[in-house]
């Protein structure tokens, strides 16, 4: 880890700090008394493992937009494919606990009159088996969507239209209650995950910490690409894609390795989310959903890394309170934000720090 954090000032204050996170709020929230002035109620800390999830999907897309200049609009995509594969996992451990007490079959298929579960929700009841799906189901389709981008060579705002697209053609199949996903509702009413109650203060604190431990091995393992050789022909492709290819290397293979892993990194954000907010539907495909993806990396500073996380962790949060304080203007002051660090700020909250850093 020290050795991938070489020369990361940013990075070293991101992994202490979430480190400390790590053991601070466990702490706050199930050893001191409610009445402490330092406790951490369970909400609190379910909302902030949330944040971790958006943070580590902040980075996915950061890896593929900041070092290789691919603005891909469509990462809810492989984010909610990560979340619907943790879902059905979820579902088929609530058994008879349901609303119809059909110990075979979730609610949604008893109320549509199905008579046996589909096939392709076997082998969800096992924990090992959803795990592999939640990286290789998103992972797969960036890989087959970026053979064919990258080899066509598509580029620029064409191929950030065609990942819309993308995005939006599965906003609309997972609408229909015939594609066995829960239809408009989705999957919710989720009892438990590995036999332990998600309403339990300790199931929550777990979620939380898997969710911290998932991105710090997430930014290391994006810090790791972007220090290697791999990470370098990416940033020189982002700068001058004709040159690189004429001195002889494959671009597209390039593309397509950290797009694919990127994808993958989304879905395992996709899958510590769903358990701490309780549903996944098929709003997570909205188009809106990933163009707010772009909004934080671009606000906390692209091309940093410990940027996306912040600009995650930033945006989220002014959400949260503003759509409780001021519902009606948080989109306002949503695009406001955006629009002033797009004129004043181009690299974002990060690149005022390091403007700050080079003057002294």
């Amino acid at each position: 880890m020290i050795r991938l954090l070489k020369g990361d000032r940013g990075g070293q204050i991101f992994m202490f700090l979430l480190m400390v996170a790590a053991v601070a709020v466990p702490v706050m929230n199930l050893l001191l008394p409610d009445t402490h002035p330092l406790h951490i109620s369970t909400f609190t800390v379910t909302l902030l493992g949330k944040y971790l999830a958006y943070a580590l999907l902040a980075l996915s897309v950061d890896l593929v937009w900041g070092y290789m200049g691919i603005l891909s609009l469509g990462h809810g995509a492989f984010f909610a494919l990560g979340g619907y594969a943790m879902g059905m996992y979820l579902m088929l451990q609530i058994g008879d606990r349901g609303v119809y007490g059909n110990p075979d079959l979730p609610d949604f298929m008893v109320f549509l009159n199905w008579k046996e579960i589909p096939w392709f929700w076997h082998g969800f009841d096992n924990f090992w088996f959803a795990m592999i799906m939640v990286a290789l189901v998103p992972g797969l389709l960036a890989f087959i969507f970026g053979a064919l981008a990258f080899r066509s060579r598509v580029t620029g705002v064409y191929l950030s239209i065609i990942t819309q697209a993308l995005t939006y053609a599965l906003l609309l199949a997972f609408f229909r209650n015939e594609m066995g996903f829960g239809g408009n509702n989705g999957l919710t009413d989720f009892k438990d995950i590995l036999g332990f109650s998600l309403q339990a203060d300790n199931t929550r604190i777990a979620l939380f910490i898997a969710s911290a431990v998932a991105l710090g091995l997430g930014y290391l393992s994006c810090r790791a690409i972007v220090i290697s050789r791999l990470g370098k022909v990416a940033v020189a492709i982002r700068d001058s894609e004709d040159r690189v290819r004429f001195i002889g290397y494959r671009v597209d293979r390039v593309k397509l390795a950290i797009f694919t892993f990127s994808a993958v990194l989304a879905g395992v954000a996709g899958a510590l989310y769903v358990p701490q907010v309780g549903i996944i539907n098929p709003g997570e495909f909205a188009p809106l959903r990933s163009i707010e993806l772009v909004i934080w990396v671009a606000i906390g500073g692209r091309n940093t890394l410990y940027g996306a996380v912040l600009g995650a962790f930033l945006v989220n949060y002014s959400k949260t309170y503003l759509t409780g304080a001021f519902p009606e203007i948080w989109l306002f002051a949503l695009g406001a934000l955006f629009v002033l660090v797009t004129l004043y700020l181009p690299r974002g909250i990060v690149g005022l720090f390091k403007r700050k850093e080079a003057n002294t």
